[in-house]
Parts: structure tokens; sequence; C-alpha cells
């Protein structure tokens, strides 16, 4: 909820400074913060914070997906605004953890659970995944388990 809030604050001060790229970007997570309301897992209009993220997180990749896409088309005029939105909302993320961090967390993990070929990674990556909820990208996570068990 107090994402909800920080957006709407944002939004207002974004039209006040006529900022229309940033404005964009904005009303898109207000929208998708709407599409969740309607959602399964929230319950008296109330978001989880877990929800948020991840729909944070989609948002995000989204926008670099894109990117990417216009990139490889030689599109790099349709590419800039998707960064550039990408940059906005991954200010409403949590500050993201260093690659360091992320193996030490991954071998942790994989201590923990007594993790010892590539066929335990479901396992390992729904626990990494857990813990570092919103600080890293899962296709991170994956990349590093993948070169840490064998």
């Amino acid at each position: 909820m107090e994402l909800e809030k920080f957006i709407n604050e944002d939004i207002k001060q974004a039209m006040i400074n006529k900022d229309k790229d940033k404005l964009e970007a904005l009303r898109s997570i207000k929208a998708a913060l709407l599409l969740e309301k309607t959602g399964k897992d929230v319950t008296g209009g109330i978001i989880p914070e877990t929800v948020e993220l991840k729909m944070l997180q989609r948002l995000v990749k989204q926008r670099r997906e894109s990117a990417e896409i216009y990139i490889a088309q030689g599109r790099p005029d349709l590419a800039e605004p998707e960064i550039f939105q990408a940059a906005i909302i991954e200010k409403y993320l949590p500050e993201q953890l260093s690659d360091d961090e992320v193996i030490a967390i991954v071998k942790k993990v994989i201590a923990d659970t007594g993790a010892t070929s590539i066929k335990d990674m479901g396992k390992v990556m729904g626990i990494a995944s857990k813990v570092v909820a919103g600080k890293a990208d899962n296709r991170m996570i994956s990349e590093i388990i993948k070169k840490i068990l064998p």
C-alpha cells in the first residue's frame, strides 16, 4: 500500500514538472497496481509487499526485453524510452545485491539443502529466490547455481 502512495505523489510531482517520460513510467506502475488489486493474492484492496515486488520486477524485465529487441532490430530510438522507464521503475525496488553477495547466499543455500548436483537446482532455486526476494534477478541466481553445481 505504501508503494501506491509513493507512486501517486511522484505522479503529481511529474505533472507539476511536466516530465512526460517519467509520468508515462509512473502511470504504467499505477496501472499495474490497479490490476494487481483485482488479483487473487489481494484481500481487502491491500497488495502484499511480495506481490508489489514481483510486479515491479516484471515491469522492469518487460522494459529491458523490449529494449533488447529494439536494439537487435536497429531501432535505438525506440529502445531509449524503454531503458529510461526501466530505470524509473527500478527506483521503487529494494537495492539490488552485488554478484558476490548473491554467490554467497546461493552457496549457503546449497550447503543448507545438501544439494550435490544440477538435479537439485529446483530446490536450491526456490529457497534462494525467497531469500533474495526482489534484491536479485532470478536469471542471475539461476546462472550462479548452474556454475556452482556440477
